[in-house]
C-alpha cells in the first residue's frame, strides 16, 4: 500500500496499481441523501430514486496512524466521512468507511480505470460477460422474462405481469468485479447498489447507504486471483459422488409416473443418477401454470408409497430430490406453527405480512430470528432429510419485501440482498448437522455476497424455452462464467429451459441442443418447465430419449475429469466452467469470448445456441487442440466445424493427461 500526497489531493496505490485518486478538482467520493421506492410485484421490482443531494467531498485531511492512514473528507469545513486505509495480513487493501453525518444515505466512489480495461463479475450476469460500457444495478430479484426491452416477449411480459426484466436483472447480484488487469474490487454493502462501467478513467460504485468497506487486491495470474477471491467469500463443497453418474431427470405427476419414466429412460440407455420431483409435496394450479403446494412435507395423495419407494430407488442407484423455499403457505400447518411462535416477518404494526406469489399468499420466515432459523432447519432435517431426500432445489429468497418488519430491527431494504446468503446457510447447516455433506446437495438460483461457502450448486434460474440470446440457452454461459469468477464454480442450468409463456414452446431441437450443452457442465438436470404440456420433453419421442441416453453416457464418462475439476474448485476456488483468458492470459481475443468456456483446464466447449445450425464457428486460443468427435487437430484461431445434434463443438488439449478419456467420447456416445 502506498498513499502519494499531492498539493491538492492524494492517490492510493496497491501493488503498483492506482486504486483511486482524489483531488479538489476531481474528488473520488460523493455523498448525499435520497428517497428510494421499491414497487414489488411477484419478485419483480420497479425501483426509483429521488436524489435530494449529491455533494463532492472536496476537502480532505490526512492523518498517519501507524500502519493505518486516516483520511477525513468533507465539504467547506464540515466533516462527512472518515476513511481508514490499511493492508490485511493477507496483503489485501481495505478502505473502511465511517459516516459522520446521520442524514447521509447515498454514496458514490470512483475507482481508477483505463480506457482499454475490461471488467467482469458483479455476481451472475446473463447478458454481458465483459461489463464495460454499461451500468449494473445490483438487487436480487426475478431475472425477468426475455430480458431485452426491444423484443416482443419482454414487452408482453412487462405489459401483462411487470416481469420483462432488462439486461442487468439477476437472481444473484454481488458488488464485486474483476479486471483484466488481474485485480478484484469489492464493496461491502447489502444495500441497493449500482456499478457504472461507462467511463474511460473511472468506475463509479454507488450504494444506497454508507458501505462498510472497500476491499481490493491484485495477483500475478487469474488462477491466483480467483483463489484470492474464494479465500474471502469461501468455496462450495464438493459434489456428492453420485451426481456425476448421470442425468437427474426432472419429473412430476406422482409415484407411478416417476417409476415409469425412470424405467423407460434406463431401457433407452440413459444413465440416471437421480430423479428430481419438485411436486413431491403436492401441486397448485394457477394461470401461470403448475405451481407447488408450499407446505414442505410429503404428499401421500400425489406420491403414494413414496416413503418406501424412495429407499428402494436409492438401493437401485437412483437418488430422489425434491423442492423447498423459504416461504410458508397461508393457512397450512407450517404457516400456523410459524405464526404462533412469532417466526414470521410482520407489518410495522405487528400484523400479518403476506406476499403474493401469484394467486396464493405466503408468510416470510424471519431469518434474522435465530429461533426461526433453528425451526426451519428442523423442518429440512425432519421433512426432507429424514424422509429420505438426497437433494432439493432451494428456491427463491429474492422476494424479501422492503417494507416488512424483521426481528433484528434492521431495515428489510438492507436485508434484502443478504437474504439469499441467510437461506443458503440454513440449507447447508441442516445438511452439515446431519453429517450428510458428502451425500446430499441442494441447488439455488438466488445469491449474494458470502453465500459461496454455503451454496452447494448454483443454478442459472428460469431461462426461456426459446433461442433468444439474453434469456435462452446462450445466456447461461456468461452467467456461469461471471458467477465462477465470484467463487461459484459449480454451476448448471435446467436442461431445456423453464419459462413457457407468451407463445413460447420448447421445441425438440432446443431440447436436444440443451442436452448437448449440459453434458459438458458439472451437473446435468432436466426440467419440464412451468407448462409441461406445451414443451417437448426428454421422453416425448424415442429419438430424444435415445439422444439423452447418448449424452448422459458422455457426461458420466467424464466423471474422473469433472471430479478433479470440482475438487480444484473447492480447494483452490478455480471454477469448473472457466473463461478462456483464465489459462490464456496473453491472448487478447480470449477476453471478448462470452459464449464459450473452458471445462476444467483441458476442454473447450462452444455450445450451439442458434436453431437450424449444422456447423459452428468458434475461437481456439493457441495450443494443440483435438476436435472430440472427428479427431482432427487444430492449433488455434477462429475455426468452423460440423456441429450436428449429438456432436456439440468440444475440443481437448492434446497434452492432457485425460486425452484417452476424451478420445473415447465418440465410442461412448454410440455404445
Amino acid at each position: 500500500m502506498n498513499i502519494v500526497k499531492q498539493e491538492n489531493g492524494f492517490t492510493v496505490l496497491h501493488k503498483d496499481r492506482t486504486v483511486f485518486t482524489h483531488s479538489l478538482d476531481k474528488p473520488a467520493i460523493f455523498l448525499g441523501s435520497g428517497q428510494g421506492t421499491f414497487d414489488m410485484y411477484r419478485g419483480n421490482f420497479d425501483i426509483k430514486d429521488y436524489v435530494e443531494s449529491r455533494l463532492p467531498m472536496r476537502a480532505f485531511r490526512i492523518d498517519e496512524e501507524g500502519d493505518k492512514t486516516s483520511i477525513t473528507l468533507g465539504v467547506e469545513g464540515e466533516d462527512y466521512l472518515t476513511l481508514t486505509i490499511y493492508e490485511t495480513e493477507e496483503g489485501r487493501l481495505i478502505v473502511d468507511f465511517n459516516s459522520l453525518k446521520d442524514e447521509v444515505n447515498r454514496f458514490w466512489m470512483r475507482v481508477h480505470a483505463t480506457p482499454e480495461e475490461k471488467v467482469y463479475g458483479c455476481g451472475e450476469q446473463l447478458t454481458y460477460f465483459n461489463l464495460r460500457g454499461k451500468n449494473f444495478p445490483l438487487w436480487t430479484s426475478e431475472p425477468g422474462v426475455g430480458r431485452n426491452k426491444n423484443n416482443y416477449v419482454t414487452w408482453l411480459a412487462d405489459t401483462k405481469d411487470k416481469a420483462g426484466g432488462d439486461y442487468y436483472n439477476t437472481n444473484y447480484p454481488q458488488p464485486t468485479f474483476v479486471s483484466n488487469d488481474k485485480y478484484f474490487c469489492h464493496l461491502q454493502t447489502t444495500a441497493y447498489a449500482d456499478f457504472d462501467f461507462r467511463h474511460d478513467d473511472f468506475h463509479e460504485l454507488q450504494a444506497w447507504n454508507i458501505p462498510d468497506y472497500l476491499l481490493f487486491d491484485r495477483e500475478d495470474s487469474f488462477t491466483a486471483l480467483v483463489g484470492n477471491i474464494s479465500n474471502v467469500f469461501g468455496t462450495q463443497p464438493e459434489l456428492p459422488d453420485w451426481v456425476l453418474d448421470g442425468v437427474i431427470l426432472g419429473v412430476q405427476g406422482g409415484t407411478d409416473i416417476t417409476l415409469e419414466k425412470i424405467e423407460r429412460a434406463r431401457k433407452a440407455g440413459v444413465k440416471v443418477a437421480g430423479v428430481w420431483n419438485q411436486d413431491w409435496q403436492g401441486i397448485k394450479m394457477t394461470s401461470f401454470g403448475k405451481r407447488l403446494h408450499w407446505n414442505w412435507e410429503w404428499s401421500p395423495e400425489l406420491y403414494p408409497g413414496l416413503d418406501t419407494k424412495i429407499h428402494e430407488l436409492k438401493e437401485d442407484g437412483v437418488r430422489f430430490l425434491g423442492y423447498i423455499n423459504p416461504y410458508v403457505l397461508e393457512g397450512q400447518s407450517l404457516y400456523k406453527i410459524a405464526k404462533e411462535k412469532g417466526y414470521l416477518a410482520t407489518k410495522a404494526d405487528g400484523g400479518d405480512y403476506l406476499v403474493d406469489f401469484g394467486e396464493f399468499y405466503c408468510g416470510v420466515v424471519d431469518f434474522t430470528n435465530d429461533e426461526a432459523c433453528e425451526w426451519y432447519k428442523g423442518v429440512i432435517k425432519e421433512n426432507l432429510i429424514g424422509f429420505g431426500l438426497d437433494g432439493w432445489m432451494a428456491d427463491f429468497s429474492e422476494y424479501l419485501p422492503t417494507d416488512c418488519t424483521l426481528s433484528n430491527g434492521r431495515s428489510a431494504e438492507l436485508e434484502h440482498n443478504d437474504w439469499p446468503r441467510r437461506w443458503a446457510k440454513i440449507n447447508h447447516e441442516a445438511i452439515e448437522e446431519c453429517g450428510k455433506i458428502d451425500d446430499i446437495l441442494f441447488f439455488m438460483r438466488a445469491g449474494g455476497t458470502g453465500f459461496q461457502r454455503y451454496c452447494h450448486v448454483l443454478w442459472a434460474g428460469d431461462q426461456c424455452v426459446d433461442w433468444c440470446i439474453e434469456d435462452g440457452l446462450a445466456s447461461v454461459i456468461p452467467g456461469a462464467l461471471s458467477a465462477g469468477l465470484m467463487g461459484n464454480g459449480i454451476h448448471h442450468s435446467d436442461v431445456g429451459g423453464y419459462t413457457t409463456l407468451h407463445g413460447m414452446k420448447r421445441t425438440k431441437e432446443l431440447m436436444m441442443r440443451w442436452i448437448d450443452f449440459c453434458a459438458f457442465t458439472p451437473m446435468m438436470r432436466s426440467h419440464e418447465g412451468n407448462r409441461p404440456g406445451d414443451n417437448h420433453q426428454f421422453d416425448t419421442d424415442d429419438e430424444t430419449l435415445f439422444h439423452l441416453g447418448r449424452m448422459s453416457r458422455v457426461f458420466a464418462s467424464m466423471k474422473p475429469y469433472l471430479k478433479a475439476a470440482i475438487a480444484e474448485n473447492t480447494e483452490a476456488g478455480i471454477p469448473v466452467m472457466r473463461p478462456l483468458f483464465m489459462h490464456y492470459e496473453q491472448d487478447e481475443t480470449a477476453y471478448d469470448i462470452q459464449f464459450q468456456y473452458l471445462l476444467g483446464r483441458d476442454v473447450i466447449v462452444a455450445p450451439v445456441y442458434n436453431k437450424e445450425e449444422t456447423e459452428w464457428k468458434l475461437y481456439l486460443p493457441e495450443d494443440d487442440w483435438v476436435h472430440a468427435w472427428s479427431g482432427q487437430a487444430f492449433k488455434g484461431g477462429w475455426v468452423t466445424v460440423d456441429a450436428p445434434l449429438g456432436e456439440p463443438p468440444v475440443f481437448y488439449r492434446k497434452s492432457s493427461e485425460y486425452a484417452d478419456l476424451f478420445a473415447a467420447l465418440p465410442q461412448v456416445a454410440k455404445a
